[in-house]
C-alpha cells in the first residue's frame, strides 16, 4: 500500500546516563566516569512499553511510524518473537516486503511452533509470486493448527496459482465450512467452478454470497457476467449487478484487476464482452476514469 506519512518524532528513553564520580579525589587526578547499564527488567519493560506504542500506531494506519518504534523494540528484545512479528506486520502494512520477509524468518527461528509466523510467511510467498513455496509454508502452519479457515483459503489460491483447480476447491470447501459466514471463500470457489465450466453451481455460489455481503463488488460482477453468458434471460439483472459494482468499486473495470483477483480467462472474457454492452457505457466510463491501478 503506498506510504502517505511524511515524518515522525519519536522520542525513546536514553540506555546510558553519564556522570561524574566527585569524592576527596585530587583535583589533579583525572576525573573517573561512572556509566550506568539498565538492567535486564528495565530493558524489558522499555522495550514492551515501545511495543505497545507500535502496536497501537498500527491501529491507527500509522505503518511507517509503526515500523520504526518496532525496530527499536527489537533491538531491546531480540529473542522475543512477538516483537519480530509486530515488526513483520508493521513492515508488510508499509510495502516493506523483503524486509517483512526477513524480520518473520527471525520470529520463526524463535516460535517455530507458531502456526501464526507459518502462515504469514506463506501468504507473503503468494503475494511475491512463489506459489509452491507458499503452499508448503501454509501446509506447516496447517500442521500446528489445522482449523485456520484463512490459512485453507490462501492454500485454495496458491493451488489456483498452480493450476490446480480441484485441490482448490477442496480448500475454499474446508474454509468456509470453519466459517460460515467466510464469503471470500465462497466466492473464489465459484471463481473455479466457473473455469471448469460448472455455470451453475457458480452461479448458486455467487448468490450465497451476495445473501452474506450483498455489497461486495467482486461477487456482483461476477454475477453479472456468470449470468449475462447464459443469454438473454439474465440480461436485465446483469445489467443491474454490473453498474453496482462498478460504482462500488471502480477497479474491477479493469482486466488487470481481475486477474489480480485470480478471476480465470473464461470470467475475464465473457466480463469484457458485457462491460462492451451499450447499456454499460456511461458506467464503464465512470469507472474507468475512477479506476486508480
Amino acid at each position: 500500500m503506498p506510504s502517505r506519512w511524511r515524518r515522525t518524532l519519536v522520542r525513546t528513553l536514553p540506555l546510558l546516563a553519564l556522570g561524574m564520580g566527585l569524592g576527596s579525589t585530587p583535583a589533579a587526578k583525572a576525573l573517573v566516569p561512572f556509566v550506568y547499564v539498565p538492567q535486564r527488567p528495565e530493558l524489558e519493560a522499555t522495550g514492551l512499553g515501545i511495543a505497545q506504542a507500535a502496536a497501537r500506531l498500527l491501529q491507527l494506519g500509522q505503518a511507517e511510524d509503526a515500523a520504526r518504534l518496532a525496530a527499536l523494540t527489537v533491538q531491546l528484545l531480540p529473542a522475543d518473537p512477538r516483537g519480530w512479528v509486530l515488526l513483520a506486520e508493521s513492515q508488510l502494512r508499509s510495502d516493506q516486503a523483503e524486509a517483512a520477509g526477513v524480520s518473520l524468518s527471525r520470529a520463526r527461528e524463535l516460535d517455530p511452533d507458531n502456526a501464526g509466523i507459518w502462515f504469514a510467511q506463506g501468504s507473503l510467498a503468494l503475494r511475491d509470486g512463489r506459489p509452491g513455496e507458499g503452499l508448503e509454508l501454509l501446509r506447516q502452519g496447517l500442521r500446528r493448527d489445522p482449523r485456520n479457515a484463512n490459512a485453507y483459503f490462501d492454500v485454495g489460491n496458491a493451488h489456483i496459482l498452480l493450476n490446480q483447480p480441484r485441490q482448490a476447491l477442496e480448500a475454499f470447501a474446508r474454509a468456509a465450512d470453519l466459517r460460515r459466514d467466510f464469503w471470500e471463500a465462497i466466492n473464489n470457489k465459484a471463481l473455479v467452478l466457473y473455469e471448469l465450466d460448472q455455470v451453475d453451481q457458480a452461479i448458486t455460489h455467487w448468490r450465497r454470497v451476495l445473501q452474506i455481503q450483498p455489497e461486495a463488488a467482486e461477487p456482483n460482477l461476477a454475477l453479472a457476467a456468470a449470468l449475462f453468458g447464459r443469454g438473454a434471460d439474465g440480461r436485465r439483472e446483469a445489467l443491474d449487478l454490473a453498474s453496482k459494482a462498478l460504482a462500488s468499486e471502480p477497479n474491477y473495470v479493469l482486466a488487470s484487476h481481475q486477474e489480480e483477483q485470480l478471476w480465470g480467462t473464461k470470467l475475464r472474457s465473457t466480463t469484457q464482452r458485457l462491460l462492451e454492452l451499450e447499456e454499460l457505457r456511461v458506467d464503464v466510463e465512470r469507472a474507468e476514469a475512477n479506476a486508480s491501478l
